[in-house]
């Protein structure tokens, strides 16, 4: 149960999102950071490179908390 109190509040300071409360927050990538980033819980840093390196893989509503990476620039 301690691992969940620390995701929240790695959470909660991780997201990149204006205006969302904590608890919208929590609720909508407390799922995906347990299955993608549990080995980092509860180092907030690593939590958000972690969500960020699944991007594409989280679910529409947590991946709404973050802002999108960048586009690779295509001048080569």
């Amino acid at each position: 149960m301690m691992k969940a109190g620390a995701l929240l509040t790695g959470l909660t300071f991780a997201i990149a999102s204006s205006g969302e409360s904590r608890d919208e927050q929590e609720h909508a990538c407390r799922g995906d950071a347990f299955h993608f980033c549990a080995s980092v819980i509860p180092n907030k840093e690593k939590i958000t490179a972690c969500m960020k390196q699944h991007y594409d893989q989280l679910s529409p509503p947590c991946k709404a908390m973050f802002d999108p990476p960048p586009k690779p620039d295509s001048k080569s």
